[in-house]
């Protein structure tokens, strides 16, 4: 990748700008004074937030929907038959896929903090961007999800601090320019890429490589530690979940479901009490990766406090969406097992009278690898309810189908598919019904309903409202 190649460049042309990962990107290319256009094919509220920037945008993607432009730029998602990025290809304009852009990005800040790991990454970005923003810093951020305080996924600052989400899928993070890299957890996910746990430790082993200044590593965990090895001549820092680690929690308490306090630590040393709008005990650690990358920065610790405080989590995870006929309803993104279990644990945790979990499988080739580790994760909640596995990206030749994870779940609430039928829109919406009519007439006063995946599982979430509120 050249990290020049937008040196001399006007015009650049965003092949779905609406994606969550091109719109802080099109922020801070916007603030640095290129022309950008973009185009996409639903009309969305982060169109419209494009559009007020004085973007313009084409709905519907064409081959002259790139024209005048001296860089294209384009998602992961966007398929190779796109009309759009044929045409990108065919016109011999330089044509870089999102991640290679963030990279770049990444290089024009002095201290990029670049969260990253198996599990937390957006929560533990929205904190710290929460802390900076509170703490008056005028930050760069871009956040795999949406963040209230700074209305959306992104800002563009004109400090040398950009906060960063750096996704270990397919090693895009590798691209990145970390000076301070976070580093959360390491687990097995992608094995579709990876292949194998070791594969993915060496990897984070070189985005550690590739950090100018300092590490926050989760100490608590071995193979973050372990992706440690053989690395010199950076700081080292590390939190966790006990005095072993720099910095530490004491005297958790979990109060009134989604609240928790808890007293920081450094080095033996309580820097102050914290309290948190957000449930589980990941959240404690990654709050405590927070404080260490602010510290770090800067940020004097009253400012930290504030700004976790002010902090009610970033949307879809543990989003709490409504409240019907007494019944709760959350959305949350977790989608591996891991996550599964953290974000379940702490629901269950809660005082709700019965916790009914509706997962969103996501991807045949993650369900068919963790199947067992689902199954485990999702005998957690009083219910579990499961959609169609939604393919994404791949196509089912794994031979996999929601019966495979329904039939290792005792009592598991699903709905039997054609299992030859062609994924629809059509098809998917109505087993959403199926699942929304079910949750209305068994949920009763004081249960809790979670959605759960990083597909769409969130409009069933919304579905179940709308009903309770008409019924």
């Amino acid at each position: 990748m050249d990290i020049n190649i937008l040196n001399g460049k006007k015009h650049i042309h965003f092949i779905g700008i609406g994606g969550s990962g091109m719109y802080p990107l099109a922020q801070i290319l916007h603030s640095q004074g290129y022309y950008l256009t973009g185009s996409d094919n639903n009309e969305t509220e982060t169109l419209d937030a494009v559009r007020k920037m004085g973007i313009p945008v084409y709905i519907g993607q064409r081959a002259e929907n790139i024209e005048g432009a001296d860089l294209i730029v384009h998602t992961a998602a966007i398929m190779a038959d796109n009309p759009e990025l044929m045409a990108a290809r065919a016109s011999g304009v330089p044509v870089l896929e999102r991640a290679d852009l963030l990279g770049i990005v990444t290089s024009w800040y002095g201290n990029a903090i670049c969260v990253s790991g198996t599990h937390g990454k957006t929560s533990t970005t929205s904190m710290i961007t929460q802390i900076l923003f509170t703490a008056g810093v005028d930050l760069s951020a871009y956040i795999g999800g949406k963040l209230p305080c700074i209305g959306g996924s992104g800002v563009a600052g004109k400090s040398d601090i950009m906060v960063c989400e750096s996704c270990e899928f397919e090693d895009h993070f590798l691209k990145f320019f970390p000076d301070i890299s976070v580093i959360l957890n390491i687990d097995a996910d992608h094995l579709d890429y990876f292949g194998t746990l070791e594969n993915i430790i060496k990897s984070f082993h070189k985005f550690n490589e590739n950090t100018s200044k300092c590490i926050i590593v989760n100490g608590s965990d071995a193979n973050s530690m372990k992706s440690l090895e053989g690395i010199t001549g950076k700081e080292i820092i590390t939190f966790g979940r006990d005095s072993s680690c720099d910095y530490y929690p004491e005297n958790v308490k979990h109060e009134n479901g989604l609240l928790t306090t808890y007293d920081a630590m450094y080095k033996g040393k309580k820097l102050g009490t914290v309290t948190l709008h957000v449930a589980g005990i990941h959240n404690v650690l990654n709050s405590l990766a927070a404080v260490a990358a602010a510290r770090y920065v800067g940020v004097d610790f009253k400012f930290i406090q504030k700004g976790l405080e002010d902090f009610r989590g970033a949307k879809r995870r543990f989003e709490k969406l409504g409240f019907e006929k007494g019944i709760t309803v959350v959305d949350d993104y977790a989608h591996h097992p891991t996550e599964l279990e953290a974000t379940l644990n702490a629901a269950m945790e809660m005082d709700f009278r019965q916790v009914w979990a509706v997962f969103q499988p996501f991807t045949f080739s993650r369900t068919k690898l963790l199947l067992d580790d689902f199954a485990r994760v999702l005998q957690i909640p009083d219910h579990a309810v499961l959609t169609d596995i939604m393919g994404s990206r791949e196509k089912n030749t794994y031979g996999i189908f929601t019966r495979h994870l329904a039939e290792k779940i005792p009592d598991c609430i699903w709905f039997p598919q054609d299992e030859s039928a062609e994924w629809t829109d059509e098809r998917k919406y109505a087993n959403f019904e199926q699942i929304c009519d079910y949750i209305c007439e068994h949920a009763q006063e004081g249960d809790l309903v979670i959605t759960l995946g990083c597909g769409d599982a969130y409009k069933i979430a919304k579905m179940i409202l709308k009903k309770l509120s008409e019924e």
